[in-house]
């Protein structure tokens, strides 16, 4: 047979082309992680819904920032990483996406920085609807517009169904600290005062009821909330503070003793004087738990000198989330890098840190 005749016998194509998938507006699909015309599709009309900023509208993969100050004689670049895997995804008082923003925020805050910037990155399973991911996104653009953050940078990747749980959250805040604030773990010193500033394990009993698999139902909600504002407003009344850090995972004691070894003193607390909520209190008792352990996401502790105690706690109580802050201890010289507590009869034992995780996947 000829060959020119098979040549002609053959079709004619005008180019090879992929057809274009099918739209997919109300689920995550492994194409919206391909990087492809779907990705960018998914970030216009999502993300960028939510999360828009001039750094991010520039289509980079970076962001170029101009920082308050350039010299280390002014101030220092704070920046902190977290990564947010909180199940359920929504629980009472807030979600995913207001702890992602405001975990991160209050990383940088407890430096006694002033958080300005963050970036997002998502982990999302295929499958995930949609309308779940625009509300954890309005979620993380309100928190971020009340601690006045902004996003520069994000990113987003997509698994297969089954390898992970709807969506996880990796944040990364960066912010400035002025040279004139020295606030570290370290630096707390015999004599100082130990204040909280509201009640504690609000946010693990809130989530902890959220999942449902005890059967139990209570009013409880997370206390989750940026605090970088009302740090502020603590440092101005205390500005010779020395430590700060908002007692997350394993709690009020487990974050006092990491304190107590770093500044090698030793910490005593009065149990008629830590804060805790009679539903919270109430909770733990029967669950066998000590608030002094469970999670936290809305509360910082402050360790001041005892000459500003007093102005701090009054700007805290003036300050919508610290109205219920309460002075809970004072450092000692005595067993240094250990917490006690003065119990109600009078006793003192000593507070260990928490030694595994009481509840998982909290925050």
């Amino acid at each position: 047979m000829n060959d020119s005749n098979n040549l002609q016998s053959l079709p004619e194509y005008e180019g090879l082309a992929c057809p274009l998938p099918l739209p997919h507006n109300d689920q995550i699909v492994i194409g919206h992680g391909s990087g492809g015309k779907m990705t960018h599709d998914l970030i216009r009309k999502i993300f960028q819904k939510y999360l828009s900023s001039p750094a991010l509208l520039a289509g980079n993969d970076f962001a170029s920032l101009v920082l308050p100050q350039l010299s280390e004689e002014q101030g220092t670049l704070i920046v902190s990483t977290d990564s947010h895997v909180v199940f359920p995804l929504f629980f009472p008082g807030g979600d995913i996406g207001r702890l992602a923003v405001a975990g991160t925020v209050n990383d940088v805050a407890v430096s006694g920085g002033i958080p300005l910037y963050l970036t997002a990155s998502f982990i999302l399973e295929e499958g995930f609807p949609v309308s779940l991911l625009e509300k954890i996104l309005a979620s993380m653009q309100q928190t971020a517009e009340e601690a006045g953050v902004v996003f520069i940078a994000g990113d987003t990747k997509v698994v297969e169904r089954g390898k992970m749980d709807g969506v996880f959250i990796n944040t990364t805040g960066l912010g400035w600290l002025p040279s004139n604030v020295n606030i570290h773990g370290a630096n707390a010193q015999p004599g100082d005062v130990v204040i909280l500033s509201g009640s504690m394990g609000d946010h693990g009993m809130a989530i902890l009821t959220a999942r449902g698999e005890l059967g139990i139902q209570s009013a409880i909600e997370s206390d989750v909330a940026p605090l970088n504002h009302l740090i502020r407003h603590l440092l101005e009344a205390a500005p010779n503070t020395h430590v700060l850090r908002d007692p997350t995972r394993g709690g009020v004691a487990t974050t006092l003793n990491e304190i107590a070894l770093q500044s090698r003193v030793g910490i005593l607390l009065e149990e008629n004087a830590l804060p805790v909520k009679p539903v919270v209190r109430s909770m733990c008792e029967m669950l066998g738990f000590d608030p002094l352990y469970i999670a936290n996401e809305g509360k910082v502790l402050a360790i001041v000198p005892e000459q500003e105690a007093q102005p701090a706690l009054d700007a805290l109580r003036s300050h919508p989330l610290g109205s219920q802050a309460q002075v809970i201890g004072k450092v000692i010289t005595e067993q240094p890098g250990k917490v006690l507590m003065r119990t109600l009869i009078g006793s003192t034992r000593i507070v260990e840190s928490l030694s595994g995780e009481i509840l998982p996947r909290i925050c």
